[in-house]
């Protein structure tokens, strides 16, 4: 009874081993390589899978999603003789699971040492200035090469990228000072032209600034002569209108002469010969005005225009303003 029980719990076991090895399930985006006795049989893709237990077998399971690997840095000599470090990243995608398994033992080293070589063969026909400014090409000659070997090991590149390019210190410091003095040339450079287009601009400014003073003082003067012009037309208009005398053009010609003398600058002035026919017409207006003339003059009996009389009682003398 015993050994019959023992025997079914060791039917019972084979089953659930059979089971489990019978039905595979393979998740997304991932292979499963199968083998039977020790050959290559079938490729298993996502979902339910069924094979024969305790004949087929699963050799290796791979991710056939895109996959990243960074590689550390590899010292590369350019052609100038410098040595300079390169940090790569590959980006690569198995498209044959079947390949991938029994073309190359280890894609993943084999990309890497295939990068290096490639990568200092690329630098090695390049100068240093080239290599830090041709990332792109770098890049792209990489990547040919890679996915060119890579093919028949059903892999793809994808992407390469240079991660960082160091050069020796020594280079690094000498680089750092040469673009420092171009940094400040370029700021000298530019602060002298700001300072000429200041002073052109302050030069253009003083100009305008002349030019339209001048334009205005032009402008007053023209003003200012017409206004005086028609000063002396309103005024000669209005003595013309008037009907003035000789008697009221000497008498406001009298009243001149002290305005013309009042200045503290007028230390010399001429009188114009014509004042004295002024004052003498003045005399024999006031000689007429009071009445107190000597009889012996030439307008009408006065005596010496220059000279009055004394007022006579109970007449009131005229005031001249």
């Amino acid at each position: 009874m015993d050994a019959i029980i023992i025997v079914l719990v060791i039917l019972v076991v084979l089953v659930i081993i059979a089971l489990v090895q019978t039905i595979q399930v393979i998740q997304q985006a991932s292979a499963a390589i199968v083998e039977r006795f020790g050959r290559y049989t079938r490729t298993l893709n996502a979902g339910l899978n069924i094979v024969v237990p305790f004949i087929d077998r699963i050799r290796n399971r791979i991710d056939l999603r895109e996959q990243v690997v960074p590689f550390p840095p590899q010292p590369v000599i350019t052609q100038d003789n410098l040595v300079v470090n390169i940090d790569t990243v590959i980006y690569y995608q198995v498209t044959d699971a079947r390949a991938a398994t029994y073309e190359v033992s280890n894609y993943i080293q084999a990309i890497e040492q295939l990068t290096v070589t490639t990568l200092r063969n690329i630098i090695g026909g390049m100068d240093l200035e080239r290599t830090l400014t041709s990332r792109e090409e770098i890049n792209a000659a990489l990547r040919g090469v890679l996915d060119e070997a890579t093919g028949k090991w059903g892999i793809r590149v994808n992407r390469v990228e240079l991660k960082a390019i160091e050069p020796p210190t020594s280079i690094q410091d000498s680089m750092e000072k040469q673009m420092r003095a171009d940094r400040d040339k370029r700021a000298a450079i530019l602060q002298a032209e700001g300072v000429r287009q200041s002073e052109i601009l302050q030069a253009e400014g003083a100009k305008q600034s002349e030019i339209l003073r001048a334009e205005g003082d032009a402008k007053a003067s023209a003003l200012r002569a017409e206004g005086e012009a028609q000063a002396i037309r309103t005024v000669f208009e209005a003595i013309h209108a008037g009907d003035a005398d000789q008697k009221l053009l000497s008498y406001q010609y009298v009243q001149m002469l002290p305005k013309i003398a009042s200045g503290d600058s007028n230390k010399l002035w001429i009188v114009p010969s014509e004042i004295g026919d002024a004052l003498k017409g003045l005399g024999g207006n006031l000689n007429r005005i009071t009445g107190n003339g000597t009889g012996n003059g030439p307008d009408g009996g006065a005596g010496d225009p220059g000279t009055l009389s004394k007022p006579q009682v109970g007449r009131q003398q005229p005031r001249i303003e």
